[in-house]
């Protein structure tokens, strides 16, 4: 099978993101209580990291910066350099019971570990199930969101290339990573579904 060109993409409806007031940046241990009994709650979650890109070849890169998690109904942004959200991302990063489903999942083990010292576990790549639908080459997000759930998912390359560390991050930042998380869920409980 074929993946659908930019022009079919660009055809879809609008894929329906989570409003701000559903997108959680958290910042304290009262933030982080809540965050932790919505997502055992659900026990699968969506999971994906953000990191400030590196235009200098040979640079260490420093990130993640982001951590994102969402379930059905929110999405958590978490900065993974400050020390009150430490406790939280080490308890979700390790659980082996929370199932983090997102995309290049393999690809985020190192730096999380290089910077927080964890080992993630209960990680599920998304990308692996929409390729056994018969898709020869690797399928990205944008592309399964249009395959499975029909819908045109934006993605800005101004945004992707954004500052990930910077200490507030613009509504546009926090969409863009909701999003990644929340539709890496829907995708897979859509899979599942099937």
């Amino acid at each position: 099978m074929e993946r659908p060109t930019s022009e079919q993409i660009a055809a879809l409806p609008l894929y329906p993101a989570l409003p701000p007031d559903r997108i959680h940046v958290l910042r304290d241990v009262a933030q982080c209580e809540f965050a932790e009994r919505e997502l055992r709650l659900a026990g699968e979650v969506g999971f994906d990291t953000e990191s400030k890109p590196m235009f200098v070849a040979g640079g260490v890169p420093t990130g993640p910066h982001i951590v994102q998690f969402a379930t059905v109904e929110r999405a958590f942004i978490v900065h993974t350099e400050l020390p009150e959200t430490e406790a939280f991302l080490r308890a979700m990063l390790e659980s082996e019971t929370l199932h983090k489903v997102g995309f290049g999942i393999a690809s985020d083990k190192a730096p999380l570990h290089r910077k927080l010292g964890v080992k993630l576990a209960g990680g599920i790549d998304v990308s692996f199930m929409v390729r056994r639908l018969g898709f020869k080459q690797a399928v990205g997000l944008k592309t399964a969101v249009a395959i499975v759930l029909g819908q045109r998912m934006p993605k800005s390359k101004k945004v992707t290339t954004s500052n990930w560390a910077a200490p507030r991050l613009s509504p546009q930042q926090l969409q863009y990573a909701a999003n990644d998380a929340h539709a890496s869920l829907l995708v897979y409980l859509k899979l599942n579904a099937q």
